[in-house]
């Protein structure tokens, strides 16, 4: 009677290496010191890419020296979703200032603007409300942008 064959064990995928240059045979090392922290955090953004932690390493140090990733701060992140949020709230404002304005163009005449069939009125306070959201979604663009340029770096 002949032996079960055992199931074979699913092989980890092998960390990539980084492809052969035209230019020739990388001949050039440096030597590069980290604590046990950082190289931690360099294994796991190395695992995530599937890439040897010293091809990582490379790839990302050349990625930003020809600017191909420009680094920002941790923060970075929750200063573009303020971008995002103003913005999107920058356009449900206009959306409702248009609405507004084709009420008031629609008005034939009349002091007081219909919208649609309904009896509702567009009022001085409404007016007056959506020119604060207005103001307050403007200033909180304006913060997020000049946040995002403190944190540039000039390139020269």
């Amino acid at each position: 009677m002949a032996k079960p064959t055992k199931a074979k064990k699913p092989q980890k995928e092998r960390p990539r290496r980084r492809a052969r240059e035209d230019g020739g045979a990388r001949s050039n090392r440096f030597l590069v010191s980290y604590n046990d922290a950082e190289v931690a955090i360099l294994l796991e953004a190395a695992g995530r890419d599937n890439m040897a932690l010293a091809s990582w390493v490379a790839d990302a140090a050349l990625a930003v020296a020809t600017g191909v990733v420009v680094p920002v701060s941790a923060d970075a992140k929750e200063v573009l979703r303020e971008q995002v949020n103003a913005r999107a709230q920058a356009a449900r404002i206009g959306n409702a200032l248009n609405q507004m304005q084709r009420i008031l163009n629609s008005a034939e005449g009349a002091a007081v603007a219909q919208w649609d069939a309904s009896d509702a009125e567009v009022t001085a306070a409404q007016v007056q409300r959506i020119l604060e959201l207005v103001e307050k979604a403007v200033k909180r663009m304006d913060e997020a942008t000049l946040q995002v340029m403190r944190e540039r770096r000039p390139r020269s």
